[in-house]
């Protein structure tokens, strides 16, 4: 199990992305080692590509930056800045109804002040983020190894962290401006076709790094499968402006599901190898699973939730930190 190669992925949900980022902080904690240490691949999408991004930022002496204690900071102390609207905003916008719910300004800011001018080409592990092309209407995938190969494809950090987490409705699609290989790109969040991206990642592992699925090893980190229910006598009446924002959620939360149930029979069923594939998911079946409520009474809530799974899946959690570690051969 040791020679596995080994994938983390991370899923999109906006300030829920405060769940995956503990779990990674208890993986770092039992191990004592970073996450960029401990895989060969880290994939993400929305808050878990900013997650991914953050994990393997060059430090000194080419020590991830962050460690995934200090991205749960984020959430903590970001959250609510990002996620925030002028009075003048919300009149403009008709709440919601004709423009983004919030302006890019203040998340463009933070993810300057988080990546600075750091490259794709420097990351310390190989990352694939996921995003979506609205011109070309295809998805784009920004890739490190692609990045240390071609500089057309070397993007900054903050650009693609901008892309993959530009949600529709929430924010204003990222915008890249054309280069020798590329033209320009407007790019929106990569949970419209990819929410949980593992099989991008699986996929990756397969056609690019020459791995067969019995040579994987896989975590994978949701942030919460949605309990709040869609009552049929109401939904069965809305037109777009209702479903702009539930139809998102929708979306996002079938993915992942899908997705799930693809990979986990790919590496734990069809591979006579033990289980090589983990899920970390929980239901939020207390707080809200709005992707964009920062409030600290929200924030305490996720937080507690993330604590309770990490303690009910200690078992696993040891496992997957000794086959990490390469002290667990099956």
């Amino acid at each position: 199990m040791a020679s596995k190669f080994r994938i983390l992925s991370i899923d999109g949900g906006g300030i829920r992305g405060i769940i995956p980022a503990l779990v990674l902080a208890e993986i770092e904690h039992q191990t004592g080692r970073r996450i960029a240490d401990l895989f060969d691949l880290i994939a993400g999408t929305s808050t878990g590509g900013i997650l991914a991004l953050g994990l393997t930022r060059p430090g000194g002496d080419g020590v991830p930056y962050y460690t995934a204690e200090k991205l749960v900071r984020l959430y903590e102390t970001e959250g609510s800045r990002i996620f925030t609207r002028s009075p003048w905003h919300r009149i403009r916008a008709l709440g919601n109804a004709v423009e983004e719910k919030y302006p890019s300004g203040p998340v463009e800011d933070v993810l300057k002040e988080y990546f600075d001018d750091t490259n794709l080409s420097q990351a310390v592990t190989d990352v694939l983020i996921t995003s979506y092309e609205i011109q070309q209407r295809c998805p784009f995938f920004f890739k490190s190894h692609n990045a240390k190969r071609n500089p057309q494809d070397d993007y900054l950090m903050r650009d693609a962290a901008r892309a993959t987490s530009a949600a529709p409705t929430y924010f204003e699609p990222g915008f890249i401006e054309a280069n020798a290989e590329h033209k320009d790109l407007a790019l929106i969040d990569g949970g419209v076709f990819a929410n949980n991206p593992s099989m991008c990642a699986l996929v990756e592992a397969i056609c690019k790094f020459n791995k067969g699925p019995s040579d994987v090893f896989m975590v994978s980190l949701g942030t919460g499968e949605l309990t709040r229910q869609l009552n049929l006598e109401e939904v069965k009446g809305w037109g777009l402006l209702q479903w702009a924002q539930p139809i998102l959620s929708v979306v996002f939360d079938g993915v992942s599901d899908t997705v799930d149930y693809q990979v986990n029979s790919i590496l734990n069923k069809l591979e006579a190898n033990g289980q090589q594939y983990y899920r970390f998911q929980l239901t939020l079946d207390e707080g809200y699973d709005d992707i964009d409520d920062a409030s600290r009474t929200n924030l305490r809530v996720l937080k507690e939730l993330a604590n309770t799974m990490i303690k009910e899946r200690r078992k696993d959690i040891e496992t997957v930190c000794k086959v990490l570690s390469g002290r667990h051969l099956n």
